[in-house]
């Protein structure tokens, strides 16, 4: 058991840190900005008309995406049922809708899928080492897949310090439904009143309250006055803010 002080704010007797993978481990806007653009391309090819409200919809922004949007934040199957809803304002049926934004995901994933991977924040890889070394056991709990949960680890040769790669692969479960942080919990074989979460979206914070979190960590790299982590216990502007005391 640990303290972890951020910002003047502590957490005593915590167990494990959990934390969230895009925009707060890894920086990945840039891919998740071509990954959106290639979606709705695709369906645009199918569907004329359709990729730029969509485009708008996912939250893609010139040069960016919003980190509050549908692409940053929402799961893949949220991703699609968004798309699937606006191939239906055309006149098609909802089976057929969903099937063909399906099809165009399946695509956009085997046309990126020898992109190189997305950087870590800098400075993300020292704090996961210290954090293993403070005796914490950690966790990622990611919207995306659990397959890109573990492709982040493996590629940045994390696994020594993640005990836990866990993603979003039910249609049932999404963010912020708590019984996903009390599932990732169960996994670590930890208490949930004895786990920070740590992540860059109100979702992240809203499900680690309603899970009964130690603590909520909001983190918004290089700004954390930011609207969409008011919620959290506290918001900081880089990892290493998060810092280790002794019990």
């Amino acid at each position: 058991m640990v303290t972890i002080k951020c910002r003047g704010i502590s957490f005593s007797n915590i167990q494990a840190v959990i934390f969230d993978k895009d925009g707060t481990l890894e920086d990945s806007q840039e891919f998740l900005r071509h990954l959106g653009l290639k979606r709705s391309r695709l369906v645009d090819a199918q569907i004329p008309g359709v990729g730029e409200p969509l485009q708008m919809a996912f939250g893609i922004e010139v040069g960016k995406i919003d980190p509050t949007g549908l692409l940053a934040v929402g799961s893949r199957r949220e991703n699609e049922i968004v798309a699937a809803g606006y191939i239906a304002e055309t006149g098609r049926g909802w089976i057929e809708s969903l099937t063909i934004a399906q099809r165009a995901f399946d695509e956009a994933d085997q046309m990126l899928k020898s992109s190189p991977p997305s950087p870590l924040f800098v400075g993300s890889l020292e704090v996961l080492k210290s954090l293993s070394e403070a005796g914490l056991k950690l966790g990622i709990l990611s919207a995306a897949t659990t397959k890109a949960v573990e492709k982040l680890v493996k590629a940045h040769q994390l696994s020594e310090y993640i005990q836990l790669e866990m993603g979003v692969d039910s249609v049932h479960l999404n963010k912020p439904d708590p019984k996903l942080f009390l599932l990732a919990c169960e996994r670590l074989g930890v208490n949930p009143a004895e786990t920070l979460m740590v992540g860059d979206s109100a979702g992240d914070i809203q499900m680690g309250k309603d899970a009964g979190a130690a603590g909520c960590i909001g983190i918004c790299w290089g700004n954390a006055q930011v609207s969409h982590l008011e919620k959290a216990d506290v918001a900081i502007a880089s990892l290493d803010e998060i810092t280790i005391l002794a019990d």
